[in-house]
């Protein structure tokens, strides 16, 4: 069925716990605000628009705009996330699938941060790589051709269509995955790293998206049976204070639910398919046909081997 060991990703992810707390009070900040912001805009539009005939328009311009004050500002905070979250606990992870114990003495966050600065540099070169690596990624999905290619029958089109949808929707981590490729190949060549981590991934995508997809499912899962978990408390808040507290009391079973997923259930699915991903390319060489094929479908992946190129001064690159 799948080739990840359920077991061993719990493991790896119990070792990286202050990794999980970090993202959680993250995550917990960044949804809070939003709903924060959201109603106070809302408050404020509305006590605007009472001055006129219609009040709850402009509550709801106002919400849009207390929406729109956060965004903005977790746009511009992108950067500082991906490189001192995401990649340094992707960084831990690997050095734990490998087998390597952490160093005692030091944090695992300032940990996870030394690696990622000595292999990147700065937040905005990994970002860069980071969003040329997303760009290629409906590329790889079209290539492997999806469920479609396995349902050659007459009829089938609308299930097939579905299905596609489901692994592109698994497909959401491949972009963490190189990154831990990249981490762990320690190459002097990110931007090489990467393409090679992308044709490989490729190259090997049946049995990437097979295991994605099942990831997909559980989490999906599992993110409904927490939320319904915290939904027991909020309907016991309606039940002894009915009124505005109980909205209150379900956004935030919401917000938990969506924490959770976000701090513990996604990094569980990014250490599950790393690991498989590590053993599946163990001994193989990027095929060059496949490193053609993406050449030929995506402007971004064009984009990253001449990236390559110019960290080389130039030359060639060799797959």
């Amino acid at each position: 069925m799948w080739d990840f060991s359920i077991g061993r990703t719990i493991g790896i992810l119990t070792k990286t716990m202050p990794f999980i707390l970090l993202r959680m009070v993250i995550y917990f900040v960044i949804t809070l605000a939003f709903i924060l912001a959201t109603g106070a805009g809302a408050g404020i539009g509305y006590g605007v628009g009472s001055l006129g005939e219609s009040p709850e328009s402009y509550a709801v311009w106002g919400g849009f705009i207390g929406m729109g004050f956060i965004a903005t500002v977790v746009y511009w905070a992108r950067e500082w996330l991906l490189y001192m979250v995401k990649a340094a606990h992707i960084a831990v992870i690997v050095k734990l699938i490998d087998g390597e114990a952490l160093p005692d003495g030091k944090g695992q966050v300032a940990y996870g941060r030394e690696i990622v600065t000595a292999r990147f540099g700065e937040a905005n070169v990994l970002f860069a790589l980071d969003q040329l690596v997303k760009g290629v990624i409906a590329a790889i999905t079209g290539l492997i051709g999806g469920i479609a290619a396995f349902l050659p029958i007459p009829g089938l089109d609308a299930i097939a269509r579905f299905a596609n949808t489901v692994i592109r929707l698994s497909l959401t981590y491949v972009d963490e995955i190189i990154l831990g490729y990249n981490i762990r190949t320690n190459s002097d060549n990110a931007w090489d790293s990467a393409r090679r981590g992308l044709v490989l991934y490729a190259q090997n995508g049946l049995t990437m998206v097979k295991n994605a997809v099942w990831l997909a499912v559980f989490l999906w899962v599992l993110s409904i049976v927490v939320f319904l978990l915290a939904l027991a408390p909020a309907g016991a808040i309606l039940y002894a204070f009915p009124g505005e507290i109980a909205g209150y009391a379900f956004v935030v079973a919401i917000v938990f639910a969506w924490a959770f997923k976000a701090a513990v259930l996604e990094p569980f699915a990014i250490a599950a398919l790393m690991a498989v991903y590590f053993d599946t390319i163990r001994g193989q060489v990027p095929d060059p046909e496949w490193d053609a094929k993406l050449t030929g479908a995506s402007d971004k992946f064009r984009a990253l081997t001449e990236r390559g190129k110019a960290a080389f001064g130039g030359r060639p690159v060799t797959a």
